[in-house]
């Protein structure tokens, strides 16, 4: 017999600090973020982010289209690039190494609903991606992965678990394809 699970009404726990917060940032986004688009306005789209919390190091490019959820909660090191409509969801710590790439259309997400909980509170983990690896394009990153240096997460592929230094994975879930080495 299937256990019956007490319902209740789902109650947003984000301090009204945040919500005020997200409210002027959704502006800024539409106002002085999104609709500037192209190479010509990279540096600065990076400082409405960075005016909005963002560590950016330098270098970084991200585009017009690409959705960030909350710039207080991303940090960028040097070169990273950030495609168009990529998304990133981070009610908490979204950290991207130097040198990496999160292609167009992923989604990186921080934050899922407690299952056994009947108000289906909302639960976080930080995302961290190691300098040098690469988010391949409609890919996926669950909450608390942690991508190895140098790995590649093949095109519209699942991750959930932590991803180990350069390696290749894919699928849905995402597994192991083979080691990445790189030419000379």
């Amino acid at each position: 017999m299937a256990e019956q699970m007490k319902i209740t009404k789902y109650r947003n726990h984000l301090p009204l600090s945040n919500k005020i917060y997200r409210m002027v940032w959704l502006i800024g986004y539409y106002c002085f973020f999104r609709i500037f688009p192209g190479r010509l306005f990279s540096r600065w789209r990076i400082f409405v982010l960075r005016c909005f919390g963002a560590e950016i190091g330098r270098g970084c490019q991200v585009y017009a289209s690409a959705e960030i959820w909350s710039p207080k909660n991303l940090q960028l090191g040097e070169y990273v690039a950030v495609a168009p409509h990529a998304r990133l969801y981070n009610p908490t710590l979204i950290s991207i190494g130097a040198h990496c790439t999160v292609s167009q259309y992923s989604h990186l997400c921080t934050a899922s609903h407690d299952i056994t909980d009947g108000g289906m509170a909302l639960i976080t983990s930080p995302i961290r991606i190691l300098p040098q690896a690469w988010v391949a394009a409609d890919a996926f990153v669950g909450m608390g992965v942690t991508i190895g240096e140098g790995a590649v997460i093949g095109a519209r592929a699942c991750v959930f678990k932590d991803v180990e230094p350069w390696t290749v994975v894919g699928g849905n879930p995402a597994h192991f394809i083979k080691k990445r080495k790189l030419s000379e």
